[in-house]
């Protein structure tokens, strides 16, 4: 009997260790996000300064892909999707896109 308690106590760590690896994995994808975004925003920068890199490009999509972390860059593009209209949707047309064209890559279904 004092065996089997132990080997239970001994694969409990294994169970639990499902939701650490899931928490993990989203906590990994999340850092991956806030680094490609940032990267991103510091390309614009740079790129307002540079002739050779599109400034305002890189700017936008940087506050695309922050925009589901931070309030402030949610905000502001939505400010300047209702000050540029034509823009937003030519934008909404790209992650749609974007969005199917990574559904592909990953085997989803569209």
């Amino acid at each position: 009997m004092m065996f089997t308690e132990k080997r239970r106590k001994a694969s409990q760590p294994v169970c639990h260790s499902a939701p650490n690896y899931r928490s993990m994995k989203t906590r990994a994808k999340r850092i991956l996000l806030l680094i490609v975004g940032w990267s991103f925003i510091l390309l614009g920068i740079a790129g307002l300064f540079l002739p050779i890199l599109q400034g305002m490009l890189f700017l936008l999509v940087g506050l695309m892909i922050l925009s589901s972390e931070y309030v402030w860059a949610h905000h502001l593009l939505e400010r300047l999707r209702e000050k540029f209209p034509s823009i937003s949707h030519k934008a909404d047309q790209a992650a749609e896109e974007a969005a199917a064209w990574m559904r592909r890559l990953s085997g989803q279904q569209p």
